[in-house]
């Protein structure tokens, strides 16, 4: 992927091309919101370019500010489909300006930020990050126990599927998630075998299916996530996380860490004086609020602008405190 450009436009042309941006991929009654006194307008924007990781949740987040980007600051705004570990590569040589969402990654931050010091934590987005393992409500009301992990193998004849070769199936989402499964099924002793759906999107299928089947499913997941609002998957108790018991990916035997998710910018780019630097370091929101523009992206199939399009013209009093200041 090329280094991108850091060419300035005009303000004609950006607004242009923010105004055409609109037109073609929003589906709102949306305008832009005259900004309270003392909001910057003014300032040269130029091009920003943000990595989009493979779930919903990130998509929101990007969706929300990308419009912004656009339309309030007149940037042009180049996105990238790129997995958690290439975004951060391509961050560091330059080629991605910011992460939206970031999900730990101590040893990315050990090396980009701290040995190479390419990159910088950009501030926390306001969610909170939960992972574990769930099973769909049906079994928690016929199998009680289930949701204590030392009874799982007395359960793993229930999970069996043609591809966990005669072991429970654990099931896992996009192959590109950094997870703990396939060490914490061996290093607990479980009678598993842990099958990847393929994505987000397939995750929360088998999920649903399962729930209203009736079927048998055990499997990774996390919050925030609107789906859980609509089957509320129950966690399975794994042994406690305690700081330090997940260090050695091979030998982790312990829950998930819960997460302040956090934004990661390029250092040169976080300190260029950039609008747009400025707007992703204050973008922070709730759960809740995630959850709306993820489930407009998802379940009502809108496009990330008609989403964002929509959220921002219900939520003028949110935003308006994100744009940079004089």
């Amino acid at each position: 992927m090329p280094v991108h450009s850091r060419a300035r436009w005009s303000r004609v042309v950006a607004a242009a091309a923010a105004a055409l941006l609109g037109i073609a991929g929003c589906a709102s009654s949306i305008r832009p919101v005259a900004p309270p006194p003392g909001v910057s307008t003014g300032t040269a924007c130029g091009t920003v370019t943000l990595a989009v990781n493979p779930w919903v949740g990130f998509h929101a987040n990007v969706a929300v500010v990308s419009y912004l980007a656009k339309h309030e600051l007149g940037c042009t705004v180049v996105e990238k489909e790129l997995t958690e570990e290439e975004s951060w590569a391509a961050l560091a040589r330059g080629e991605v300006d910011a992460i939206l969402e970031n999900w730990g990654h101590d040893d990315l931050k050990k090396r980009y930020i701290d040995q190479e010091k390419a990159a910088v934590e950009h501030g926390v987005t306001g969610n909170k990050g939960v992972i574990g393992w769930y099973v769909p409500p049906w079994m928690v009301e016929e199998y009680p126990d289930i949701t204590d992990w030392r009874n799982l193998n007395k359960y793993a004849e229930l999970f069996r599927t043609p591809k966990s070769g005669g072991k429970g199936q654990f099931l896992d989402g996009d192959p590109s998630y950094v997870t703990n499964d396939e060490a914490l099924v061996r290093n607990l002793k479980l009678d598993f075998k842990v099958v990847y759906a393929g994505s987000e999107e397939a995750l929360i299928q088998a999920f649903r299916r399962a729930e209203q089947r009736r079927q048998p499913l055990i499997g990774y997941f996390y919050a925030p996530q609107w789906f859980l609002s609509e089957v509320e998957l129950v966690h399975v108790k794994l042994p406690t996380y305690v700081p330090g018991c997940d260090a050695d990916p091979k030998t982790v035997a312990c829950d998930y860490q819960p997460y302040d998710l956090d934004k990661i910018a390029n250092r040169r780019f976080a300190l260029s004086g950039s609008p747009a630097a400025e707007l992703i370091k204050n973008f922070q929101w709730t759960d809740a609020d995630q959850n709306t523009v993820a489930r407009y992206i998802t379940v009502d199939k809108m496009t990330r602008e008609q989403a964002a399009a929509k959220w921002l013209d219900a939520n003028p009093k949110v935003w308006q405190g994100w744009l940079p200041r004089r």
